[in-house]
């Protein structure tokens, strides 16, 4: 493992890592790209292309054709211009003006550009380099496509909702296909995908105070070094949730004992699967020694259970040292709030009966944090079916109304899904152009993940839609990394691409 402080030799085209190099250097998380937008369009007018911009702060460039035919073809190429802001606890970043800190690392002989303890950003970084690329390329003459009106859009705050695809102008493309730059696995192209829903509990805290005369004992439970990542391309992989495994142990220690909570939190997004979960508890002096007993007994047995998929998984009960705040959740909060979290349903609901390994309906338990007195808990629901998820929101919503008389329930985020169609003419125009340059068949599926796709489709019901990108692991999580050698590969696609479509 390296830091790397210049990338335009790791291969070809060198303009994509020049362009992705420079980006790392420029703050975009979710509703905060007013600065790489406006990279965009210095380097589009740079280069002699205009630029628009609609009312919610999408982006689109356009390359029009040269040719004096009619019915020339238009192609639009999209990504999105926010990333997914994570960190590791430990990590000083402030992702509002700090760079990324990017290096080399080496796994089974693969070598993948990271970032030190915070997400990378290749979701969707590459996309951004890969159409910027291109623009540079068509400007210097070495990319012509003569007969094609290329319209290449950047949209915004994808990851919070896909807020830019919801409320895009529909006058600001125009194109026949759409080709996705945000698929994440070089050899395969998605042609569907789940839709989704967060449901979002929040309880009003009335505290109770721990009497000094009891002489309660400050702890903090913590659980930390969780794999994490998507909370729909990853959520079959068995990963544990933080959050999980902290109502698991906080219920099995109150079952036969007593402790008071002071606050708990764990989770950031609702799309990623929590990696820490942390816990202030009050123990009293006769109850120490038989709670720590059992705590060790229940840490071990989770390491153990865990210890093939999160060999990091670290869980510890710590004594507090000047903790004055004796605020604790009213007893009966507590109980039903642990009994609600332990039975909480969370992962894979059900698997596609057709197609092998894929994800039908899920659920994840993405966040609970408490800010002015309010518990939130936020979950986050995906399915291919309409139906189905709306059924797993309602099961979620029914669960949660236990846990207070007062609790407030809302549904946000509601997108559609995206209907495969294995008949499309981009569809065969992509695998054909795959199976020429690589002398293999491409692997064409849906995934359990929103894409920008499906609503982009609802708004152009006639424009084919194809979702396609190099490899990227770990997205949304501080073990994002995208493979070297994928960029190339996937570059000499997208040019062929054009080419055939041209």
């Amino acid at each position: 493992m390296y830091l790397r402080q210049n990338l335009i030799d790791l291969g070809s085209p060198s303009e994509f890592w020049e362009y992705f190099e420079q980006i790392s250097r420029i703050p975009r998380c979710s509703g905060e790209e007013e600065q790489i937008r406006d990279f965009i369009i210095r380097e589009a007018k740079n280069l002699n292309f205009n630029a628009k911009i609609d009312k919610v702060g999408n982006l689109v460039i356009k390359i029009p054709s040269k040719s004096d035919k009619e019915n020339v073809k238009s192609v639009v190429l999209q990504c999105h211009m926010d990333m997914v802001c994570e960190k590791n606890k430990e990590i000083q970043h402030d992702f509002s003006k700090d760079p990324l800190k990017l290096k080399i690392v080496e796994i089974s002989g693969e070598n993948w550009l990271t970032a030190e303890g915070t997400t990378l950003g290749a979701d969707n970084g590459v996309g951004i380099s890969y159409l910027l690329t291109l623009m540079k390329k068509i400007n210097k003459g070495e990319l012509v496509y003569n007969s094609l009106n290329l319209e290449f859009l950047f949209t915004v705050d994808e990851e919070v909702g896909l807020v830019g695809a919801f409320n895009i102008d529909k006058d600001l493309i125009k194109g026949k296909y759409l080709i996705n730059l945000d698929s994440e696995e070089d050899d395969n192209f998605t042609i569907g995908c789940a839709g989704g829903m967060k449901t979002i509990g929040e309880i009003k805290i009335k505290y109770n105070k721990i009497e000094k005369e009891r002489n309660p004992i400050p702890m903090k439970l913590s659980i930390k070094g969780l794999l994490g990542g998507h909370s729909g391309v990853d959520i079959h992989r068995g990963r544990a949730n933080a959050i999980k495994l902290m109502a698991i142990i906080l219920w099995k220690l109150h079952k036969d004992n007593y402790f008071a909570l002071n606050s708990i939190h764990g989770g950031n997004r609702a799309n990623a699967i929590p990696r820490e979960c942390f816990a202030i508890l009050f123990l009293l002096p006769d109850d120490y020694y038989p709670i720590m007993e059992l705590f060790n007994k229940i840490k071990d047995e989770t390491i153990s259970r865990f210890s093939d998929i999160e060999p990091n998984l670290e869980i510890k009960l710590q004594k507090l040292e000047n903790f004055d705040n004796r605020k604790i959740f009213p007893d009966n909060l507590l109980k039903n709030l642990l009994h609600i979290l332990y039975i909480m349903p969370n992962g894979p609901i059900s698997m596609h009966l057709k197609i092998p390994d894929l994800v039908y309906t899920s659920t994840n338990l993405g966040s609970i944090n408490i800010e002015n007195d309010f518990l939130k808990i936020v979950t986050s629901q995906r399915s291919l079916e309409e139906i189905s998820k709306v059924i797993i929101c309602e099961r979620i919503h029914a669960l949660m109304t236990f846990a207070d008389r007062n609790i407030i329930i809302e549904h946000e985020g509601n997108y559609p899904g995206w209907e495969p169609d294995f008949n499309s003419e981009l569809l065969e125009i992509c695998s054909e152009t795959f199976k020429e340059l690589f002398d293999k068949d491409p692997k064409v599926r849906a995934i359990h993940a929103g894409l920008e796709c499906g609503i982009l489709k609802e708004h152009f019901p006639e424009m084919e839609v194809i979702s396609i990108g190099p490899t990227v692991e770990g997205a949304h999580s501080p073990d994002e990394r995208l493979r070297i050698r994928s960029v190339e590969k996937f570059w000499n696609f997208l040019i062929k691409l054009l080419d055939s479509i041209n």
